[in-house]
């Protein structure tokens, strides 16, 4: 706790604040009283900047000082913006008839730090799947492949533990096409949420504006036979999670799939040209 009597308008509050937020500890205490009407009556600034005040010595003597006298308000604010918050402003007027001076008592804490509970090592019980889907538009159109099963699909897939969404989607269109792109040529056009028997589907479109290399069959891989298709030709049975995407990536698009909730990112309208790099 630090407190203290008719010092501190005597210094610069922006010398004085900080050197008390350095040495009050989280939960600390601070009282002090300053003042905010002399004796002449003239109130406080609303502004940071000292003004001449007469101090009247036990000797009889006057001394010219300058002092810092603000508002409540302006305290409060320096106050705050130094780590601090005020519980409390008291008023303390001169006991005397014809005295106009008078005082406020701020009483004021530095707020304990909030600390976070990490998680726990055990698993939670898995109940939602995330994934990416990547539009890649060149010069002969719209880049789908053949899925084992028979749908036609953008590149995509799971988000694995670790690795952030432009990452997902950088490394699925690698090891599904053997395209290579960058994370910074990724841009997210928005989340997709729906539910498919007790799993929680949350799907991620992505807009993939350069690469390099052109699309192969990958060893493996659940999905093959990439083309590219002109986006007045596309191929029928798309994969509902790539169908959502396209339409929200293209509205215009004349597909027609299974309502989800969509929560955009960037504008998926906004035209963005993407080519292939040699």
């Amino acid at each position: 706790m630090i407190y203290s009597l008719s010092t501190f308008h005597f210094i610069d509050p922006h010398r004085l604040l900080p050197a008390l937020s350095a040495a009050v500890k989280p939960g600390g205490r601070l009282y002090f009283t300053v003042l905010h009407t002399n004796s002449a009556d003239d109130g406080p600034a609303s502004t940071v900047t000292p003004r001449p005040e007469i101090l009247r010595m036990a000797g009889g003597d006057d001394l010219t000082v300058h002092m810092w006298v603000l508002t409540p308000e302006l305290w409060g604010d320096l106050l705050v913006h130094y780590g601090f918050r005020v519980q409390g402003i008291t008023v303390l007027d001169a006991p005397e008839k014809n005295n106009h001076a008078s005082y406020r008592l701020f009483q004021v804490h530095r707020p304990a730090r909030i600390t976070a509970r990490p998680r726990t090592a055990k698993p939670p019980v898995a109940h939602a799947a995330v994934g990416v889907g990547a539009v890649l538009l060149g010069p002969e159109g719209l880049l789908l492949g053949r899925h084992r099963l028979g749908t036609r699909e953008l590149p995509g897939g799971t988000v694995e533990p670790g690795e952030s969404l432009h990452e997902a989607v950088v490394r699925e269109l690698a090891e599904e096409t053997g395209l290579c792109a960058d994370p910074a040529d990724v841009r997210l056009l928005g989340m997709f949420l729906d539910q498919v028997g007790d799993v929680v589907r949350i799907t991620f479109g992505a807009l993939v504006t350069h690469w390099q290399g052109e699309p192969a069959d990958q060893p493996g891989e659940s999905v093959g036979d990439w083309r590219w298709w002109p986006l007045d030709a596309l191929p029928p049975d798309l994969f509902e999670c790539s169908a959502q995407i396209l339409t929200t990536w293209r509205p215009d698009l004349p597909i027609d799939h299974a309502p989800a909730r969509f929560s955009p990112i960037t504008d998926p309208h906004t035209t963005v040209s993407a080519s292939s790099q040699p």
